[in-house]
């Protein structure tokens, strides 16, 4: 039995800009309004509106709330500031990645969790059976919120033309509460684009006045709306990981090169703790495979599964590729044998529909903007 796909507050907005849509994790999503590269673009050079409303919020509140989420989490909540954001991890007992997610604390003894669209039920039902014998409440908020993010070096510039909030004192992973176009919103300086940029945490009742009050502050500066297909190229290009592509429960964080987001100096255990610390100690002595960019030579583009080859030998899988508007080449990211991992290492190619395409190993990033 198929259910009908969730809308966002924006959805008749999107229809009337023409979006094609998209099922995107049980929601209906822009996936663009007109063409991606030129979306895309803009975001690099302009400004980009996104509806971001299919993420799942959650809720932590309680005078054991920052006790709960570091047993439940792999990082140290515990040193994150009031106002401040922190990029971080939820593992299964052996170590693998249930979902990468933002914690936001928003007061003394309260913190939202922000977890991708797919992975959200799994999240709340995660920190809801952690949260037994700790004094604190979980939430589910999905519905409590729209978010809407203008990402872009317009945005700053944009964003202060309608709101009280002192952005020239938000600092990148912060979040302050303000009005924008005169409505309550969590200002967040967060984003996933390699670009500045803010994330709009509001009711689903104004998320249409902010998102035309935001349309009409950035018509001088190029601002357009943008779906996810962008945003896709957008991440790969920074190097940042989608989760059930970079990241999967059959990967720990140290597989995927990002052990720096486990805290094991924080007090008490949490949820991972021995299995992770295995991990942590194979990464260092033996890593089996090493998350790598790859550039194409030519011009065909390897999608995720794609296998990475040299010398007629599988060294590696390609988990995203697509098009660089940026770079103008094709790119992918990649698990790749630790051997062949090296930037520059020559002879690897990715098998396309069984002919070995030349790529070159780089590190990531691919792109990084100029601050």
């Amino acid at each position: 039995m198929s259910t009908a796909p969730r809308l966002t507050a924006l959805d008749a907005l999107h229809r009337s800009l023409g979006a094609t849509m998209t099922d995107f994790a049980g929601w209906d999503m822009p996936l663009r309004y007109t063409s991606e590269r030129d979306e895309h673009n803009a975001v690099r050079t302009k400004a980009g509106l996104f509806d971001l409303s299919h993420m799942g919020e959650i809720t932590v509140t309680g005078p054991q709330a920052v006790d709960l989420l570091d047993y439940a989490l792999v990082g140290n909540i515990s040193t994150v500031g009031n106002g401040r954001a922190r990029y971080t991890m939820i593992c299964q007992e052996d170590g693998g990645i249930l979902d990468d997610l933002i914690v936001y604390r928003l007061g003394e003894t309260e913190y939202m969790v922000v977890a991708n669209a797919s992975n959200a039920q799994i999240v709340l039902d995660a920190l809801v059976a952690r949260a037994e014998g700790f004094d604190a409440e979980v939430r589910d908020d999905r519905d409590a919120y729209a978010l809407i993010a203008v990402q872009g070096p317009e945005s700053p510039g944009i964003l202060k033309s309608i709101t009280d909030a002192d952005l020239d004192g938000l600092k990148y992973y912060a979040g302050l509460p303000g009005t924008v176009a005169g409505v309550p919103a969590l200002i967040a300086r967060t984003g996933y684009t390699g670009e500045d940029g803010f994330e709009l945490f509001l009711k689903p009742e104004h998320a249409e006045g902010v998102w035309k009050a935001l349309t009409e502050a950035g018509e001088g500066v190029g601002l357009i709306p943008c779906g996810l297909s962008c945003r896709d190229t957008l991440r790969l290009e920074a190097g940042m990981p989608l989760y059930g592509h970079e990241l999967t429960t059959a990967l720990t964080p140290f597989d995927a090169g990002l052990g720096r987001v486990v805290k094991f100096e924080k007090p008490g255990d949490f949820v991972g703790r021995k299995a992770l610390e295995a991990a942590a100690e194979r990464a260092e002595t033996a890593p089996p495979r090493k998350l790598v960019g790859l550039i194409a030579e030519g011009r065909r583009v390897p999608r995720a599964g794609f296998q990475v080859v040299t010398g007629g030998e599988v060294v590696g899988e390609i988990t995203s590729g697509a098009p660089s508007p940026t770079l103008g080449k094709p790119i992918a990211i990649a698990y790749v044998d630790a051997a062949h991992a090296a930037p520059g290492t020559a002879g690897v190619g990715v098998d396309i529909r069984g002919t070995h395409e030349p790529y070159e190993v780089v590190a990531l990033p691919f792109y990084k903007r100029q601050k």
